[in-house]
């Protein structure tokens, strides 16, 4: 079975982000980038899954600037087989992604895609959604546990107040959540190896996919930043201020 993993280059999550002067975008401009931590996760599964035999061959995905190959290097060092770069100068809204995974998810037919539930970069946790629909396939969201047992899955995700464990049949579209497992650590020798591991890189007409954003973003704000707490002298100061300055109650 192959397994198609989705990897996005993001600002590294240890970088203090700051907003552009002109208010326009998050600046990047000479800043750490990494791997998405929840793709991270999702390389981890699929090599997990791979070392119990239930995989045959792992297939990484990136989409964006040349830049990306480096991300793809790392997915590769992590225990990928190949790697696919869909390279775009273009800002790729969830949407553009989704479309680009569908016609790979047709060129390559594999039996899961695993993608990470969300980027900490714009937070919208949507791209497997619209991968799924798109496809036509059955999807599993923030996944903690996956069972495969032939041509089915067993996943387990969890939902407010507990855990629920879906059965779905394969191929199947799966995001990963945090406590899916823990990501390992990436070896020298096997950075090397990554460096001979074939990466095929693709342009989104090859694919005959429209990659033009169709959100825009207005602006960019910081968030406001904290003011400084006080001290008071007694509960009844502490109510009062609640209620008429902070009017909580």
């Amino acid at each position: 079975m192959k397994v198609l993993v989705a990897v996005k280059r993001v600002v590294d999550y240890n970088v203090k982000v700051r907003v552009k002067s002109d208010n326009t975008a998050v600046d990047i401009a000479n800043v750490k980038m990494s791997m998405n931590p929840f793709d991270e996760i999702a390389i981890e599964e699929a090599v997990r899954l791979k070392e119990k035999g239930v995989a045959t061959e792992i297939i990484a995905v990136s989409c964006g600037v040349t830049q990306c190959q480096e991300t793809l290097r790392t997915a590769m060092a992590i225990g990928a087989d190949r790697a696919i770069l869909v390279e775009s100068a273009e800002e790729l809204q969830p949407l553009a992604v989704a479309k680009l995974l569908k016609a790979l998810i047709d060129k390559e037919q594999p039996g899961l895609v695993i993608l990470g539930k969300q980027a900490i970069d714009d937070d919208c946790n949507q791209t497997g959604q619209m991968l799924a629909a798109l496809a036509d396939l059955p999807q599993v969201t923030c996944a903690s546990k996956v069972v495969v047992e032939g041509a089915k899955a067993n996943i387990t995700r969890e939902i407010d107040g507990g855990s629920e464990t879906l059965s779905v049949t394969l191929p199947a579209v799966m995001t990963a959540d945090l406590r899916l497992n823990e990501p390992r650590y990436v070896t020298l020798p096997n950075i090397m190896k990554a460096k001979k591991k074939p990466l095929e890189t693709l342009k989104p007409a090859d694919l005959g996919v429209d990659v033009t954003p169709r959100i825009k973003t207005l602006k960019v704000n910081e968030p406001p930043k904290r003011s400084a707490g006080i001290k008071v002298p007694d509960v009844a100061t502490l109510v009062d201020k609640l209620k008429n300055e902070a009017k909580v109650i």
